[in-house]
């Protein structure tokens, strides 16, 4: 199966995850809220930036602070395939919407793909229950410099 390379946190690549890093001042005010983003099967990250943006591999507030690995064996076919096309996907609606930060924003970009793959048999995928559980699930990354992005 292709696209089982491993976690490298140097090149900012975490194949397989749902990938987050705080956003000023929400953040410190509401640790649990944050900014997220998918990855693809070679660990490119695609996170829903903004209006009518959706970033590769430059998230909106810098790179992850915490990852959360997923099993691709839990997509439907258990197929690196599906998951991509999945993570497409959303990506390519999402360019077409408009932020909003209450209801239609990264996580819900994130849950659209899980969704569309089917991920864990479900398609109940959405932004309150995946800040729960990428809160639980997460694994920090070691400190960095702050001055770095």
């Amino acid at each position: 199966m292709q696209g089982l390379e491993k976690i490298d946190p140097s090149a900012s690549r975490y194949p397989f995850c749902v990938v987050w890093t705080p956003i000023p001042l929400l953040s410190w005010l509401f640790p649990f809220i944050g900014h997220m983003g998918i990855c693809t099967s070679s660990g490119v990250i695609r996170d829903f930036a903004g209006p009518y943006l959706v970033s590769e591999d430059d998230m909106a507030f810098g790179k992850p602070t915490r990852y959360w690995k997923l099993d691709v064996s839990k997509v439907d076919s258990s197929s690196s395939d599906v998951w991509d096309a999945a993570v497409f996907d959303a990506s390519e609606e999402y360019k077409r919407r408009m932020h909003n930060l209450c209801c239609d924003n990264c996580h819900s970009h994130v849950a659209m793909a899980l969704n569309l793959m089917h991920y864990d048999s479900s398609t109940s995928w959405n932004m309150v229950n995946l800040c729960l559980l990428s809160f639980i699930h997460r694994t920090p990354l070691p400190r960095r410099d702050p001055t770095e992005r």
